[in-house]
């Protein structure tokens, strides 16, 4: 793989970036500025929902962007109902906040937690948060992440976490107890930086009667494994249960900047004028983004494509490389897969690109796949056919 030249001598080092500089895609195809074609495996992180160049999405997009692209929140923005009212009917929940990035989201979460034990008359609120987890990179959320890489060289960290292990009711009755100034239990329903972790079923329904009986605000952060990536447009709906505010940004615009709050009557109304706020969030470029993501979706019926199509993946993964030394595991719901090794294996991202294929590796030794939702049975093969001669390469090593 040849690296692209001149580098980004004025772009700052924040990345460790692969040598591949990409220049347009279709459908689940993408190709760099050299004319290589790429199967994309990674969506842009788990952001381009409908893939690339998607025929309806982009003539909308092309109509908004000549209406209006910004005004401000000073004044009403009619998509933002739109948008508002059919989130909160998919997620069974009663009113949204927008703003643009997942980070915003969960910060907008951590500040409702907070003032809806201010408003209780709790005067240092702390907030149940889990080990793994990655919540984003400003200061409270990083708090909030359970990794202390990425928190390294930046304290002194926020107050008023706790943090317990994943899918450990006792653990979290334990960290709890007696403690009148918890005010909310925060986490992802899969971990997606953190390796690809998901809460089990059992474990979130007992999680959500915890909170009612404490009246703690269930906070499910969705941004990565939301959006009908699993297969149920959140992934905390395959236990039944509805979260009091969740955090939505990544596929809700298919690769537009966007983000959400959602919040149940719990959290309804904690937020008034003058509490938070956003200048680019919610503008209706944005906006028409979300909405016609979720109109495809539900035309082309993307959710048991995700289901089925995640399905196949991980049975052939299973069936190719379970047994193999060196697998440890291999889990996820519909097209949120990881797998993990037992060594760190960040190299197979770049030989995955130079075989033409877009993957990642997480928490070092994870490989994830979060392809488009578009998928097919062929595009799914067609990633296998190069994956797992690699991952089987890299292991004999």
């Amino acid at each position: 793989m040849a690296l692209i030249e001149p580098a980004s001598p004025h772009v700052m080092n924040t990345y460790g970036r692969v040598p591949v500089a990409l220049s347009h895609g279709q459908g689940v195809r993408v190709w760099d500025v050299n004319g290589k074609s790429y199967l994309d495996a990674l969506a842009g992180i788990a952001v381009n929902t409908l893939g690339h160049n998607h025929p309806r999405l982009v003539p909308a997009l092309q109509d908004q962007v000549a209406k209006l692209i910004h005004s401000s929140n000073y004044y009403h923005v009619p998509g933002q109902e739109q948008l508002a009212a059919k989130l909160t009917q998919l997620a069974g929940m009663t009113n949204a906040f927008f703003c643009c990035t997942g980070l915003e989201a969960n910060e907008a979460a951590i500040k409702l937690a907070r003032k809806f034990g201010h408003d209780k008359g709790i005067e240092r609120p702390q907030i149940v948060v889990y080990e793994k987890a990655f919540h984003g990179r400003s200061i409270a959320t990083l708090s909030a992440t359970g990794n202390e890489k990425v928190q390294k060289g930046f304290g002194p960290l926020v107050e008023g976490f706790i943090r317990v292990p994943l899918n450990d009711i006792a653990a979290l009755r334990a960290a709890t107890q007696g403690n009148k100034d918890v005010v909310a239990v925060f986490f992802e329903t899969i971990q997606g930086e953190g390796g690809i972790n998901p809460m089990r079923i059992d474990y979130l329904q007992q999680v959500r009667k915890l909170c009612d009986e404490n009246d703690w605000l269930l906070m499910i952060d969705e941004v990565q494994c939301g959006m009908g990536r699993t297969g149920k447009w959140f992934a905390h709906q395959w236990a039944g249960i509805v979260p009091d505010v969740m955090p939505l940004a990544k596929g809700l615009g298919s690769g537009v900047p966007i983000g959400a709050v959602v919040a149940g009557p719990r959290a309804a109304g904690i937020f008034q004028p003058g509490n938070h706020g956003t200048t680019f969030g919610g503008n209706p470029l944005a906006m028409r983004a979300g909405i016609e993501t979720i109109r495809i979706m539900e035309e082309d019926g993307l959710l048991e494509n995700a289901a089925s199509i995640g399905g196949f993946i991980r049975e052939a993964l299973a069936r190719e490389l379970g047994g193999l030394p060196g697998v440890r595991e291999i889990r996820g719901q519909g097209l949120m897969i990881g797998m993990e090794l037992d060594r760190p294996c960040s190299v197979l991202v770049n030989r995955a690109a130079d075989a033409g294929l877009l993957i990642s590796v997480t928490a070092d030794t994870v490989v994830r796949l979060l392809p488009p939702l578009i998928y097919t049975r062929a595009d799914a093969q067609e990633c296998l056919d190069i994956l797992v001669p690699l991952v089987r390469a890299f292991l004999a090593e």
